[in-house]
């Protein structure tokens, strides 16, 4: 019998595996897509981050190849660089440098380059695809469904670890205070460089952007896998300190 009273996890192990699976693709592909492409095909970026800046060259979503260093923040004077447009590479390249396009800004200075090609996402979202890999290794080898989501989230710990926070019922602001330390510090460097003079690293803004992921693949993996189905009823779920749930009217 597991601590949660079920005699097996068959869900979580599926839900770790399964965003494991998808993030870590990605996250080879990020690294393998500019090893087999022509050697600097891909040229230095600076785009939107939620926009299409590079599908084409002067065409539908061609932003980013128009000229558009207007500013220090974005875009830049592609035809200094080359120019580049993602709908002209294979099926795979493309998909791996148009989700980037979607979801990241592709700032050069801000991203890696292999083979002469920058990355199709910056460092810090490296760093979140990272997390989001590691945190559903991690759920799906201790995580455990407890009917709620903050029961599921904090059971990766051992019962007589958070004892005392079922005794003083610190569940909710348990989950939260974790869900802060690894989302503060990615918010707080992202915000204060946006406000101030300050400038980043790419070494801090892997290590924010992967705590960032891991607490966030922690989270999502312990919402998914929180199913009441797999009870009979409350009473079956066991919870540390020989705590039980208990429903209002």
């Amino acid at each position: 019998m597991l601590p949660n009273g079920r005699s097996e996890r068959t869900r979580e192990e599926r839900v770790g595996k399964l965003v494991a699976s998808i993030t870590g693709i990605y996250l080879v592909l990020l690294f393998l897509i500019p090893i087999f492409l022509v050697s600097n095909s891909v040229p230095e970026l600076s785009g939107r981050a939620n926009r299409i800046d590079y599908a084409t060259v002067d065409g539908w979503g061609s932003w980013g190849n128009q000229n558009n260093g207007l500013n220090d923040d974005i875009g830049q004077n592609q035809e200094e660089f080359g120019y580049f447009s993602w709908t002209e590479l294979n099926p795979v390249a493309a998909f791996v440098y148009s989700f980037g396009d979607l979801n990241c800004h592709q700032k050069s200075e801000r991203s890696w380059e292999i083979n002469g090609n920058q990355l199709a996402i910056c460092v810090r979202d490296v760093g979140l695809f990272l997390g989001l890999f590691i945190g559903a290794l991690f759920w799906r080898s201790k995580g455990l469904n407890r009917w709620t989501v903050r029961d599921s989230f904090l059971s990766v710990f051992k019962d007589e670890q958070i004892h005392s926070l079922y005794i003083k019922d610190k569940r909710m602001f348990a989950m939260i205070l974790f869900l802060s330390i690894g989302a503060l510090p990615i918010g707080f460097d992202g915000f204060y460089q946006l406000l101030t003079d300050y400038e980043s690293t790419n070494t801090i803004r892997l290590i924010t952007g992967t705590l960032a992921g891991f607490v966030l693949s922690w989270w999502f993996c312990a919402a998914i896998s929180s199913k009441t189905q797999d009870f009979t009823d409350s009473s079956q779920v066991k919870l540390p300190a020989n705590a039980r749930l208990v429903f209002k009217d």
